[in-house]
This record gives structure tokens, C-alpha cells and sequence, in this order.
């Protein structure tokens, strides 16, 4: 297993220009396999969304990658996970950070992924069950913000749950073409947005329809 993780990194992540080397050695700390249903893990490495349960599946390691070296993690930063699925990425996070609260609407989710994250040693996490679709901003504010499901467009409450210098990940647009971007605040009420690639990826459950704010 440890060779097929070197070879995501080598043949997947870093060609997919992933060049951060704080990004690549912590993706080469936790074992992708231990967050994946045991019936897949001989997919655990493989450029493959795969499935957890209840209709969701793990995003590609290349998205999450890009993902990681977007944030620019720092070790004093509060990071909002919303979708915490396989906790996989809930661990990478915490990882590179103080604290994550990582909310899913799925409770069996939030529930796996306490021994999960107990056998890494990682209890820098508030794991929750809750609908954050349109937001979470039940702690206040985040120096991070990963979305880990798509969104036609970005609530506001998102927005505003960003602390000044904040940076949000999200992938926006209806499939099959949508983008990801990073969003940053640069003030009161201003924020700077930048188109990262172009993607496809599954909803968050009860995504919004509707346009909340544009840009």
C-alpha cells in the first residue's frame, strides 16, 4: 500500500500541479486506505471517486490535492469542513491546522469518522450532524472554509463566516462542466475570487437552486 501511495502522489497529485511539499508529505502521513469502505480499498489510491455510503463518494486525491494547496493551511488557522464524508480529508485538514469543526448531514458520518480520527492520534475536531448547505456559522469566525460538495452558486453566509485574509474552497456551476474556485476576504465587504479548474463534481445535499450573492 505505502507504493501506491507514492505512486497518487507521484503520478497523480504533483502532475496535476500540486507542488507544495508541506501538501505532499502530509498527504504521504495518513493512509488514504484507513477512510475507505473495506471493500474498496484495493481503489483507496486509484484516480477514482469512491463510494462511502449513503449515495456519497470520496472527492478524486487530485481535488483534494488542489484543495489543500489552495487553503494554504496555517497551524493557527480554524477551518470549516462542510461534508466531512470518509474523514479522510477531515484528517489532512487537521493535520495542517488548530482546529476543524467538519459538519455532514449524514449522522453516520460524523459518527465513523470519531475512531477514525482517534487512531491518528487527531482530537483538533468538532465533529457535527447538520444541514450547512447554506452556511455554518454556529463558531463564529474561520480562517478556512472547505466545501467538499458543489453549489450552483455560493451562499452568503459563507461569505461572512470568513475571518479578513480568510480563504474558501469551493466547486460552483451545475455539471457537467463546473469550476472550482478560491475565494479570499480582503475586507469589511470585499472579496477577491479566483478560478482554480474546471471540474465536475456531486451536490451537497440541499444545495441551494438559487443565486444567494454574485459577484
Amino acid at each position: 500500500m505505502r507504493d501506491a501511495q507514492f505512486n497518487m502522489i507521484e503520478q497523480q497529485i504533483r502532475p496535476w500541479d500540486v507542488l507544495d511539499q508541506q501538501v505532499l508529505d502530509l498527504i504521504g502521513e495518513i493512509r488514504r486506505a484507513d477512510f475507505v469502505p473495506e471493500q474498496y480499498r484495493g481503489l483507496a489510491y486509484a484516480d477514482f471517486a469512491v463510494p462511502i455510503g449513503h449515495g456519497e463518494r470520496m472527492m478524486h486525491p487530485v481535488m483534494e490535492g488542489r484543495l489543500l494547496q489552495a487553503l494554504m493551511l496555517h497551524p493557527t488557522d480554524a477551518v470549516l469542513e462542510v461534508g466531512t464524508g470518509s474523514a479522510y480529508l477531515t484528517a489532512l485538514l487537521a493535520k495542517a491546522a488548530h482546529h476543524v469543526y467538519s459538519v455532514d448531514i449524514v449522522p453516520e458520518f460524523a459518527d465513523a469518522a470519531k475512531n477514525k480520527l482517534a487512531r491518528y492520534g487527531i482530537h483538533n475536531v468538532t465533529l457535527e450532524a447538520g444541514d450547512a448547505s447554506k452556511g455554518w456559522s454556529q463558531h463564529g469566525l474561520y480562517d478556512a472554509i472547505a466545501i467538499c460538495g458543489s453549489l450552483p452558486e455560493l451562499p452568503e453566509e459563507f461569505l461572512h463566516s470568513m475571518n479578513r485574509g480568510g480563504r474558501l474552497f469551493a466547486v460552483l456551476g451545475t455539471a457537467p462542466v463546473m469550476q472550482a474556485v478560491l475565494i479570499r476576504r480582503v475586507g469589511e465587504n470585499q472579496w477577491s475570487r479566483e478560478a482554480l479548474f474546471e471540474t465536475d463534481l456531486a451536490p451537497l445535499v440541499n444545495a441551494p437552486s438559487r443565486p444567494r450573492f454574485v459577484f
